[in-house]
């Protein structure tokens, strides 16, 4: 009896056809970057293919229409994956390059594929958020946008005046919308800006070591600030609970 041959596991993907432009991720643009292109116990290539239920072992090869090592046959004629500076454009016609770099293990790990389309909607995504920024920062009053200036500035901020609070806000929320809209929604932003301008009015005083915050009138202790945290964050936390809450009442008055 005739022994039929094997068959092999074939891919029912349907794969679209255009150029592609390839990256590498973190900002690097070497002179030349070669990618591994074949299978090794250095650079171990392989991919778990659900259609037959286990790994398969890849290699790039030019001669070869399929990126599967089970699938090609007679001899390999291997190539260099070579990004220059950073880049790799990889025209239509070269659909196993394609594929292969497609299930590349370092796909999304150090190199990307460009697409225009994603990074198109990744830009409009960042405009919305920076004119929903932009419109939240201009309608706030001056207290909350010190507040929240002081954050990225620190006491710099006491000597400003409100136009020059308004103008380095809104050019704060440009530079960095999401960070600012977080700072809105946190509401220990006000409490924090509170204990600091209740320093700088020599009301309470915080201790050379930023351990203990005191009166600053008699000495007496407030609060101990837990180790390793900001000062002001812990007291802005410490105003929440009922005996803090007595001693913001008591600052607010002498702001009075």
């Amino acid at each position: 009896m005739e022994k039929t041959k094997e068959e092999k596991p074939k891919s029912t993907e349907t794969w679209v056809y255009r150029d592609r432009n390839y990256f590498l991720l973190g900002n690097k643009e070497p002179l030349t970057y070669t990618l591994p292109s074949r299978h090794s116990k250095r650079y171990p290539l392989v991919y778990f293919d659900k259609e037959v239920g286990y790994e398969r072992e890849l290699r790039y090869a030019t001669n070869q229409k399929s990126i599967f090592v089970d699938e090609q046959e007679g001899p390999a004629t291997l190539k260099h994956i070579v990004f220059d500076k950073g880049h790799l454009m990889v025209p239509s016609q070269k659909r196993n390059l394609q594929e292969f770099l497609d299930k590349h293990p370092h796909n999304g790990l150090i190199f990307k594929e460009f697409v225009k389309e994603k990074h198109a909607e990744n830009e409009v995504d960042l405009i919305e958020l920076e004119v929903d920024a932009l419109n939240i920062a201009r309608d706030l009053d001056i207290e909350e946008a010190e507040a929240i200036l002081r954050v990225e500035f620190g006491s710099s901020v006491t000597n400003l005046s409100s136009k020059e609070i308004k103008r380095d806000l809104l050019r704060f929320t440009k530079r960095n919308p999401a960070l600012f809209l977080e700072l809105v929604a946190d509401e220990n932003v006000m409490l924090r800006n509170f204990a600091i301008k209740a320093t700088e009015a020599r009301i309470i005083k915080l201790a050379e070591d930023q351990r203990t915050f005191n009166w600053a009138s008699n000495g007496r202790k407030l609060m101990t600030v837990p180790f390793d945290e900001n000062p002001y964050a812990a007291m802005a936390a410490w105003f929440k609970t009922d005996e803090g809450l007595e001693v913001y009442k008591s600052i607010e008055k002498k702001f009075k």
